[in-house]
């Protein structure tokens, strides 16, 4: 559910495009639930189906990966989650802050899929007093008086901004000058940064607006189709009545 604009595609060097650098997680996620289940090897249009994408478009994927799979028998799924795994840079361990602790913010301390994907939840920030100490997720809030600090402190390269909207960019700004070069913002607005930097936006009200989009399209299509089966039986009516519009007396046989 993740949009927003990259500004510095990490991996474009490398010769990966950014729409397969996009779809990287959807395989990983499906390769994942795969592994757990103790699958030993995948063929391509099953893990293409998992992962909502089409077999050829995965393998063409898979082969910026140097991985192209065996003939008969397809992909070693632990591998394969290691490769992948290795790309996306979750093979180390990045520490990550939270800023801005209210219920979303809560919510996203409270998520248990950041250490087994190679995240670490290094701090939680808040600008309200109140909640300095308090402690979210067994992690004590701190306030964002220490924002730099403990940047610094803990060599955190990825923030993730939960406030309002209207303190974000400015939380966005303290977090690029602490040395923050990637960014996750779950406010309603569009974040200015620098070159370098690269941001992702989460905003749960345009997904649903698209959502609602084509809700409202599937709804048009069926009450097309609904009259179009209206005008086809009242042409049918038409056809088997007389020319004063009557029923014929004689019926054939």
């Amino acid at each position: 559910m993740a949009t927003g604009r990259t500004h510095r595609p990490a991996t474009r060097s490398r010769g990966i495009p950014e729409a397969t650098v996009a779809r990287l997680p959807l395989y990983l996620r499906a390769l994942t639930a795969l592994s757990e289940r103790s699958v030993p090897t995948v063929s391509s249009e099953e893990l293409a189906a998992a992962a909502g994408v089409n077999s050829a478009k995965l393998r063409k994927d898979f082969s910026y990966l140097g991985s192209y799979g065996t003939r008969g028998v397809g992909y070693d799924v632990e591998y394969l989650v290691y490769q992948i795994s290795r790309e996306l840079g979750l093979t180390q361990d990045w520490p990550v802050v939270i800023v801005g602790i209210g219920n979303l913010g809560a919510a996203l301390a409270n998520y248990g899929g950041f250490a087994s994907r190679g995240f670490r939840v290094a701090a939680l920030i808040d600008a309200d007093p109140a909640m300095a100490g308090k402690p979210v997720a067994g992690i004590p809030v701190q306030h964002t008086d220490e924002l730099e600090k403990i940047i610094q402190d803990n060599g955190v390269s990825i923030g993730v901004i939960a406030t309002p909207a209207g303190a974000a960019q400015q939380v966005c700004d303290r977090l690029v000058a602490a040395g923050v070069t990637s960014i996750l913002n779950f406010a309603p607005t569009v974040l200015s940064v620098p070159d370098g930097v690269d941001v992702r936006k989460v905003d749960l009200s345009i997904e649903l607006q698209i959502l609602a989009f084509h809700e409202q399209r599937k709804a048009g299509e069926e009450a097309g189709a609904g009259t179009a089966q209206q005008a086809a039986a009242a042409r049918s009516d038409a056809a088997d009545q007389g020319p004063d519009g009557d029923v014929p007396a004689v019926m054939p046989a």
